[in-house]
């Protein structure tokens, strides 16, 4: 599952606002601020997690973890 950090850090390297992620995936404004806060596992539904991943993958992110094992992304272009 994803990290909040990794939400924030995937939708900037898109350079998605807060709504076009919220229109892409049909998760709420107000669930995508507050997950975005969380260093770790969002406080929301799995369906919306899975919803802002298939999204953000779609736009071309891959989220994988740092040879630490913290979160990060990887950038490709879009599917």
């Amino acid at each position: 599952m994803l990290a909040g950090v990794q939400i924030r850090m995937a939708r900037n390297a898109l350079r998605w606002s807060v709504r076009e992620l919220a229109t892409r995936s049909e998760v709420s404004t107000s669930t995508i601020t507050r997950a975005e806060t969380d260093d770790g596992l969002p406080n929301t539904t799995r369906a919306n997690l899975l919803a802002l991943q298939s999204t953000l993958e779609a736009g071309g992110i891959e989220f994988i973890r740092t040879a630490d094992d913290g979160p990060g992304i990887r950038i490709h272009p879009p599917r």
